[in-house]
């Protein structure tokens, strides 16, 4: 059992903080509104704070997960920061889906303090967090990494580290420039099918058994179809996510043009009124046009 702190209680992080309590280790939790953490500890236990400092205050690990590098570097370079309690040997494990510029900066100010850095987004989405099947994707030291490793199983179904810090968030920026592509492969896919008059249900049956088949064929065919798109993650955290990888691909020099163009395109579907629609309902631009 381990002594820790879960800092952000969103979509995710609430139900990822439940299963580290229902694996025994001792949780206290922050959240920016403090009624979402007197609800979770009605609902599970532990304890709550009310800044990330005190939550972090005598901790094995802290783990957090909020919106962004200005959330993340509040949460932990702030005044009321967790690195301003946190003890040496400690270690920090960030969930946010962020850039590798702050993993590294807060991994090296971290450093100076002797706590462990280990920046380790997940995939997964709503869905993967409350089942407890989330897979992390994390960029630290092997040794910090070990240690916080069977903590993370908690909530994961594959925990895998992938280089030194920063690694983990390069590695997220690669899973979301794929699931963009396919995502919109499917909604053309579907699209044509509608405009061609095939029955999308039966189609998606029979070439989800070949080489089109994908998790997004198999998890979002039927609500696309549908026109249904309230399942989780949200196309501003898409655009987020995707932007991050369009920056940080402006300063490797790699060239992501598909991804460039699904993000625009998820800006019509902003523009339509799809702030808050899941990812895929890139489908609905597609609908709107043929209208």
């Amino acid at each position: 059992m381990a002594k820790v702190a879960f800092i952000g209680l969103g979509v995710m992080g609430y139900p990822m903080a439940g299963h580290l309590i229902k694996a025994d280790h001792e949780v206290t939790v922050y959240n920016r509104t403090e009624q979402k953490a007197r609800d979770w500890v009605a609902a599970h236990g532990g304890t709550y704070q009310v800044t990330p400092k005190l939550a972090a205050e005598g901790q094995d690990m802290v783990f957090i997960c909020v919106g962004n590098d200005d959330d993340l570097r509040q949460v932990t370079l702030g005044e009321d920061g967790v690195l301003q309690a946190m003890n040496s040997g400690s270690i920090l494990v960030d969930h946010t889906t962020a850039s590798a510029d702050i993993a590294r900066e807060i991994g090296a100010i971290a450093a100076q303090s002797g706590v462990g850095f280990i920046d380790a987004p997940v995939s997964g989405g709503q869905a993967g967090a409350e089942n407890g099947v989330l897979t992390v994707m994390a960029g630290g030291d092997e040794v910090d990494f070990s240690r916080a490793e069977s903590v993370m199983t908690a909530y994961s179904r594959c925990v895998e580290r992938l280089g030194e810090v920063g690694a983990g968030q390069l590695t997220k920026m690669v899973n979301q420039i794929c699931i963009a592509g396919v995502v919109q492969g499917l909604a053309e896919g579907l699209h044509f099918a509608r405009s061609a008059g095939l029955d999308g249900e039966k189609v998606i049956e029979v070439i989800s058994k070949g080489a089109a088949q994908s998790w997004q064929m198999e998890n979002r065919y039927q609500t696309m179809w549908h026109g249904e798109y309230n399942l989780g993650f949200a196309v501003d955290w898409m655009r987020k996510d995707l932007n991050i990888a369009l920056n940080e691909a402006r300063k490797n020099g790699s060239h992501l043009p598909l991804t460039a163009l699904v993000d625009q395109f998820y800006s019509e579907v902003q523009a339509i009124g799809g702030h808050r629609w899941d990812t895929s309902s890139l489908l609905a631009k597609l609908e709107k046009n043929r209208k």
